[in-house]
């Protein structure tokens, strides 16, 4: 009588038996980066805001906030280290959100004049993304459920199964409609090449950075004129 056929691999007294260890291995590195990055967060976040903080208060207490010829003034003292501080300042505020990413954007036209400001912007705009991507791409998933609301997890996840993301992630980094650096980080978890985002960043950032910029500075010449925009 003939023996039915054992399973893959039961009969094999040689064959290895398969462990789950590496993978919980990685699991458990993966779960470590995203604590030591979200305490980092939290503390970089918590420095930036009282440094903001400290720095309207003596603003407003020496005069240099009550215009922005008078604060422009100020920053040209410190040469190219004023752009240069503001452009290293956007790149962190992509990876660690102590403000509003718009208002950063917002401010660079204002405190260096509309050529210096949207460079400098755009620059650190573009740094602070290719940062994000990177972060994202090498831990994963569980960093933006440590760092973003499940509602708004909720809200943008979905697209990451569309079938188009591509084309939809390029329009929202070009329109300034939607969260770029919760983009980057879903672009993180796609098969995204390094090639395809770098180039993407670099052509479509400038659309959304101009009319972040241009688009305030005209409301406030027109309903703030006494600012000196």
């Amino acid at each position: 009588m003939t023996r039915a056929a054992d399973p893959a691999g039961a009969g094999d007294e040689g064959a290895p038996t398969p462990s789950l260890s590496g993978a919980t291995s990685a699991d458990t590195a993966n779960q470590r980066a995203v604590k030591r990055f979200t305490r980092l967060s939290r503390w970089v976040m918590g420095i930036g805001w009282l440094l903001c903080a400290a720095a309207v208060i003596a603003g407003v207490a020496t005069g240099v906030l009550t215009s922005v010829p008078r604060l422009r003034e100020f920053l040209e003292g410190f040469g190219v280290f004023a752009p240069a501080a503001y452009t290293v300042l956007t790149a962190m505020q992509s990876v660690f959100p102590f403000l509003p990413g718009g208002i950063t954007i917002i401010a660079a036209p204002i405190f260096f004049g509309p050529i210096v400001g949207t460079i400098s912007s755009y620059i650190g705009n573009c740094l602070g993304s290719f940062a994000v991507f990177a972060i994202s791409r090498h831990v994963g998933r569980p960093l933006l459920d440590a760092m973003f609301h499940e509602r708004t997890l909720r809200r943008w996840l979905g697209w990451l199964e569309h079938r188009h993301f591509t084309p939809w992630f390029a329009a929202a980094i070009a329109l300034p409609v939607a969260p770029d650096d919760l983009m980057c980080y879903l672009a993180g978890l796609t098969p995204m090449r390094w090639r395809l985002f770098v180039l993407l960043i670099l052509l479509l950032k400038p659309w959304s950075i101009l009319a972040y910029s241009f688009g305030v500075i005209a409301l406030l010449q027109q309903f703030l004129p006494w600012l000196g925009v």
